[in-house]
């Protein structure tokens, strides 16, 4: 494994963004679907809403607000459900 070199990333992105600011460059942009319903998603893995919950690092209680449409999953919880949709096999190893 070959050793990164973090700050020279980090000029390198920043140069990237001054370029793109001067109209000198184009940035990739990767556009991101949103997932499926929790519920979907949660039948799919076959699941009890309390093991659900617990592999989400949620209470009981928001994954009943995200099926009952009260709340919506956001951040870190969209980024989880995406992998629990795509990757439906690491979820099963947690569980």
């Amino acid at each position: 494994m070959t050793e990164r070199d973090i700050g020279r990333e980090i000029l390198e992105g920043i140069r990237e963004i001054k370029e793109h600011k001067a109209g000198r460059k184009q940035l990739r942009v990767h556009e991101l679907k949103a997932p499926s319903t929790v519920k979907e998603i949660r039948s799919k893995l076959k699941l009890s809403q309390s093991a659900f919950a617990g592999l989400m690092g949620v209470s009981l209680r928001t994954v009943q607000d995200w099926e009952q449409g009260r709340r919506k999953p956001s951040g870190p919880a969209l980024a989880l459900l995406r992998i629990a949709e795509q990757q439906p096999e690491v979820f099963a190893r947690l569980s």
